[in-house]
Order: structure tokens, then sequence, then C-alpha cells
């Protein structure tokens, strides 16, 4: 599979070593005079990193219709918790994305994610894991819930 980010900071570089046998696409880029699609899956699913903020909300929107465009689905939207609640805005705006995305899986914030070099050292607590099996499962699922 492949993970690409919505916006810089959403925590893909992360959810692709933690996902073994991922690429970290890096950030899915809106460029209106853009000769290719900013993310060459050739194939593989796409996971979509993006922050629970109402901001990233905007970012994932935008992400997701470029993709679209292109002709890419995504198979899973990783919403990546910041240690924050998620605001109303952030909420409403994803739910708007769950019918163009396979599925939305909610990452939880992990603090020891953040005190180490290597995201593979962390022991993950089981809704850490749980979210990861839930992205795999969406994965390999195949493009639920969007049409190429």
């Amino acid at each position: 599979m492949v993970v690409a980010g919505a916006h810089g900071g959403a925590g893909t570089s992360t959810l692709a070593a933690l996902l073994p046998a991922a690429w970290d696409m890096g950030v899915v880029r809106a460029e209106p005079d853009a000769d290719r699609c900013p993310v060459q899956a050739k194939g593989r699913p796409v996971v979509l990193a993006v922050r629970n903020t109402a901001a990233a909300a905007r970012c994932a929107t935008a992400a997701v219709g470029v993709l679209r465009r292109w002709g890419e689905g995504v198979e899973a939207l990783a919403i990546v918790s910041d240690g924050g609640p998620e605001p109303r805005d952030a909420t409403a705006r994803f739910a708007l994305l769950e019918w163009q995305v396979g599925g939305v899986v909610r990452i939880p914030h992990v603090r020891a994610l953040r005190l180490v070099d290597n995201p593979v050292e962390v022991a993950l607590p089981g809704k850490a894991q749980q979210a990861l099996d839930g992205l795999r499962r969406l994965a390999t699922a195949g493009g639920r819930g969007w049409t190429r």
C-alpha cells in the first residue's frame, strides 16, 4: 500500500513505518497545472493520512478531490489524533468524506511515538494496534465506497 499525507505533519512517515511494506508518498499537493497525479500508486491501495483538526480536514477534502480527479481512489482515510479532542467542524468534514473513501479509521494519539527515532520500537497500545489492523483490512478490501 502507499501512504500519502493530506498536509505536512499528518503522520504519513510514522504510518508508513508501522504498516509493513507501505510506501511513504509524501504530501498530496493540489497543483492545477500538474501533468500527472501527485501520487503514483500504480495499482496499490492508497491510505490518506490527516490530523484531527478542522484545517487538516479541509486539506483532506482537497487531497481526496485531487486524487479522484486523477482516477485514484482512497481505500482508507487515517485520521491521526494530535492528542486533543477532534473539533466538531473537523468531524463534520470527515463525515462528508466518508462516501468518497473506502473507510475511515481514527488513529489514537500515542505519546511514545514522539519520543523515538524509529516508530517500530514502540509497543503500541491495543487501540492503536486495532486501528492499524483496520487500515490493513481496508487496504486489502480494495475500493469499497469509491469508483475510479
